[in-house]
């Protein structure tokens, strides 16, 4: 699906959407009501921006957003007796912001289209990365007494992907990994950002240890 050149944007302080993966929201603010609205009766198509720090003085306006978000096409749409809304978005595509459009109770962009390039002699180097990433994650998931089975058939970018959007990081570190020129680049940066945790959070117990 060919990314518009003018999108909505949904500007939130601590969601970061990924290509291929869905994202489940729920809509209650009257302009991104309107926005849903509008993106329903038209291309299902909303962007999703991550605000900057310092954005809830200004919240009620425009305050500045990064400039690099993923769109999004609604998948799912359940309308509420009051207006609200609970959708799915599914991620489709990153893009740049360029500039805003006026005139309207939500925010509109225009934007670029970024690629996320896959070289076809990578598929070795990005399944070497997933099964790194699946043993880093393996001791999280069985602190939480949970049962960590990914079926082989998902493909390894959409592992890495929905890694990057589900795994309990800041904002800023998922938005980090989302400007990453392709899979390859955010899945390195993913295992180098995991194993500098997993490798602070060994001092930390060592510490209390050693007290």
């Amino acid at each position: 699906m060919l990314l518009p050149p003018e999108i909505p944007l949904f500007p939130l302080p601590n969601v970061v959407l990924f290509p291929q993966v869905g994202l489940p929201l729920h809509i209650f603010e009257p302009r991104y009501r309107e926005m849903v609205a509008e993106a329903l009766a038209g291309d299902r198509l909303i962007g999703m921006v991550l605000l900057r720090p310092g954005f809830e003085t200004e919240y009620e306006n425009r305050p500045p957003v990064y400039p690099v978000g993923c769109a999004g096409l609604i998948t799912h749409a359940e309308p509420l007796s009051d207006g609200r809304y609970n959708i799915v978005l599914q991620g489709l595509e990153r893009f740049r912001v360029h500039a805003e459009q006026d005139g309207r109770s939500f925010r509109k962009a225009l934007v670029e289209p970024l690629a996320d390039p896959i070289d076809a002699q990578d598929a070795g180097t990005l399944r070497e990365i997933r099964q790194r990433l699946e043993a880093l994650i393996a001791p999280l998931v069985e602190r939480a007494g949970a049962d960590m089975h990914v079926p082989a058939s998902i493909p390894d970018v959409e592992i890495i992907n929905a890694l990057a959007q589900y795994l309990p990081l800041e904002p800023l570190e998922k938005q980090a990994l989302l400007e990453r020129e392709g899979p390859l680049a955010r899945g390195r940066s993913l295992v180098e950002l995991l194993e500098m945790k997993a490798l602070m959070h060994r001092a930390c117990a060592a510490s209390k240890l050693a007290h």
